[in-house]
């Protein structure tokens, strides 16, 4: 049966080519970890995650176990990395789809544990990557486990006692979350990776020596920070790996405050970035229908916008339920025969009108983009972002499950 006429197009071509050029952007021996947590950023993990593993991707990042198992079933040989952490009942879909966790707190240890022991898991064939907090207070062993403190060491030394010699965990990886890569100076992410420096020699103290370091996401990769990372890893018997989400869509992260001289010079590798990145969704409408309507004539709930002079309107078929922000009203524009339509009146749950009054020729059924390109003009998730005091991530993830996905 036809479907409503709200879609988004994905172009998984477009997809790999980003996977493809991030890979010449990361320093020799840096592996590429495809983020496709949350539907692929919402642009949908059936069609992403496969094409980043055609495109060379050997890891994947979900965010939680039931995504893990989603993943699987699309790419039933990558490696696929649970960020969010197992949760308790989980573990033994994890051990048996091969999920590879993270983990910070005993609990989770202790789920892993108990479900590989009930299964008769082999000593160490468990994978699991440890996250450090190196000052997000988020997630990650706790800062004070980190300092010179006796008591702290034993706290750490317990949880890495989890992975002795004859458990069926196995310390594969260590991780944590720049929080503030995306700001040009570099000073908060150089703190951070001097805390992880010491959390990585107190666990090769300990006598571990895990095979990846997961550190750093779009910013990072973009900003030509990889070297740095490489080399901490290299220090420890490491190797990097980084964890593109955004930039794989196709959209280079904002930097604040943005590199200009003479502060600071802006790296050939986000220039690059700029110019290769290809975005990968578009989301698109039809009109519903066309009405002219005189001069005081009111649109919309509660009537917002009311008409000055007499008007042509169009009716489409996209509201907040798909994902169309209801404070675009009023303030945004979609595009139709090429040209900017404002939206006129409140955006409604499944509806929103637009004002074609100085668009000649629009009728029922035609195109009307919300995010991509129509010709000439184009609208971005950042213009959805300015305009709703967001950020793209939010824009691609809030739009709505009903709104089909569809590969082109």
């Amino acid at each position: 049966m036809p479907t409503r006429p709200c879609w988004v197009e994905i172009r998984a071509h477009s997809l790999e080519e980003n996977y493809r050029f991030l890979t010449t952007l990361a320093a020799p021996d840096v592996e590429l970890l495809a983020i496709v947590k949350a539907d692929a950023y919402g642009h949908s993990l059936d069609i992403c995650a496969p094409a980043a593993v055609r495109a060379g991707a050997r890891w994947l990042g979900v965010t939680s176990v039931e995504e893990g198992v989603a993943a699987r079933a699309a790419c039933p040989e990558a490696r696929i990395l649970v960020i969010g952490g197992v949760f308790p009942g989980q573990g033994a879909a994890l051990v048996e789809h091969r999920l590879t966790a993270v983990a910070w707190e005993p609990w989770q240890l202790d789920e892993l544990e108990t479900t590989a022991n009930a299964v008769g898991t082999p000593a160490g064939s468990v994978p699991v990557h440890l996250e450090i907090d190196t000052g997000m207070s988020r997630q990650g062993v706790a800062p004070e486990l980190l300092q010179s403190d006796p008591r702290a060491a034993a706290a750490l030394a317990k949880i890495l006692d989890r992975f002795a010699a004859g458990s069926p965990l196995r310390l594969q990886g260590v991780m944590t979350h720049l929080f503030a890569a995306d700001e040009a100076d570099g000073t908060v992410t150089a703190a951070q990776l001097a805390r992880l420096d010491e959390a990585l020699q107190r666990i090769e103290a300990s006598g571990f020596h895990p095979r990846w370091l997961s550190v750093g996401s779009s910013a990072a990769l973009v900003a030509g920070q990889s070297a740095g990372i490489v080399a901490l890893a290299a220090r420890h018997g490491m190797k990097a790996m980084l964890r593109p989400g955004l930039a794989l869509y196709g959209l280079v992260p904002e930097f604040s405050p943005a590199f200009e001289p003479p502060l600071s010079q802006e790296p050939d590798s986000l220039k690059a970035a700029r110019a290769h990145l290809q975005p990968v969704l578009s989301w698109k409408t039809r009109v519903a229908g066309v009405r002219s309507v005189p001069a005081g004539a009111v649109v919309g709930y509660n009537g917002t916008f009311v008409a000055t002079e007499p008007m042509r309107l169009a009716l489409v078929a996209a509201g907040y339920a798909d994902g169309l922000d209801r404070r675009l009203g009023n303030r945004f524009s979609l595009l139709v025969r090429g040209a900017h339509a404002p939206l006129v009146g409140r955006v409604s749950m499944d509806q929103a009108v637009i004002d074609v009054t100085e668009i000649p020729g629009v009728e029922a059924g035609d195109e009307v983009v919300i995010l991509g390109t129509q010709g000439s003009e184009t609208i971005t998730a950042f213009d959805h972002a300015e305009a709703t005091g967001t950020i793209p991530w939010e824009v691609f993830t809030r739009i709505g499950a009903r709104v089909q996905r569809i590969a082109v």
